[in-house]
């Protein structure tokens, strides 16, 4: 049976590190995910009604597939903010693409928000929304070891009708192969079961880390969507009002174009944990980033792309329980 790396965060990846900040007033928060000198990466949009930045870069098809880092916020526009100091506090550590000598360093950090604006936060910010501070604040904390919950990103969450939150799980694959993600957990679907209790994640559970609670006979008939007059009392089944936002990372030696379909295989994490998924309101994004610091060689490499983009998706709807789970605790 696999196990999760020492941490179960995706700082089991070596190499990156991950920071929070919080803003209870608002109820938001932005996280900062750190790629040391640059990592080769690619995205997946599945949602409806994404908020994202730098994405187009990461297309396999151009020529800068490498990030430096990457941040999820609340805010929805508003939090797109976040990444702008991210990228300054970058080129002043000298982090980034030299384009000529005589400029600063051009760092690429990509971005998704998730909407959070009608949680009952102080939104009245005017000219001077918090973003910006807050992703200055999450990039300073950045470390190996990180909350999770309602905290960063995740502070302002829903999952459906209940608290959302950041979540992260990990897999070590027993032959020097780590995955691991980080999920900032706020879709208009449901990851609970009929019971309001058993996540649908439930069967990819590794030592009750969300719980422990198995069903305890079938699911029977299931909503396909929460009630209309229950959502839109929160302002929700608006078209960009709930997302998912995750990233995946492996210490593979891994192409753009093989990051690719790793976020896209991860994707599936959604759909384990998440019913239903994908949907017209939400703006799900994955996220992949691969070190490279592990040859996968040339010999049956697609099997053991495949292999990893399993295991990312298994890390994905494991981490969207946690997120959940330790938000209501």
């Amino acid at each position: 049976m696999l196990r999760p790396g020492p941490r179960n965060l995706l700082t089991d990846v070596p190499g990156l590190t991950v920071g929070n900040a919080t803003d209870e007033a608002a109820r938001s928060g932005v996280t900062v995910v750190r790629f040391p000198g640059g990592w080769i990466a690619g995205v997946d949009v599945r949602g409806g009604g994404p908020g994202v930045r730098e994405t187009a870069a990461l297309s396999p098809e151009n020529g800068y597939s490498r990030l430096h880092a990457l941040t999820f916020s609340g805010g929805s526009v508003f939090g797109l903010a976040a990444a702008d100091a991210v990228t300054a506090a970058l080129s002043q550590a000298g982090e980034g693409f030299l384009v000529r000598p005589d400029t600063p360093r051009t760092p690429i950090v990509a971005g998704a928000v998730l909407y959070d604006l009608a949680n009952g936060g102080d939104k009245v910010w005017a000219l001077d929304p918090p973003y910006r501070r807050l992703g200055q604040a999450a990039f300073e904390a950045a470390g190996e070891a990180f909350v999770l919950g309602a905290v960063g990103a995740g502070r302002g969450a829903r999952a459906g009708l209940v608290q959302g939150g950041l979540g992260s799980a990990s897999l070590d694959l027993g032959d020097g192969l780590t995955v691991g993600a980080l999920v900032a957990v706020n879709p208009v679907g449901s990851v609970f079961m009929p019971d309001g209790e058993t996540f649908w994640a439930w069967p990819f559970e590794i030592d009750g880390e969300f719980g422990g609670r198995v069903p305890t006979g079938p699911a029977g008939a299931v909503e396909p969507m929460p009630d209309e007059s229950r959502l839109a009392g929160q302002g929700r089944l608006t078209s960009g009002a709930n997302t998912t936002l995750a990233v995946v990372a492996v210490n593979a030696d891994l192409t753009a174009g093989e990051c690719k379909r790793l976020a896209m295989m991860a994707q599936d994490g959604l759909s384990r944990a998440v019913r239903p998924a994908h949907t017209p309101f939400d703006g799900d994004v994955v996220f992949a980033a691969a070190s490279g610091a592990v040859a996968l060689g040339t010999e049956a490499r697609a099997h053991r792309l495949a292999r990893l983009g399993s295991a990312a998706g298994d890390c994905v709807a494991r981490a969207i329980a946690r997120g959940v789970h330790a938000a209501r605790g």
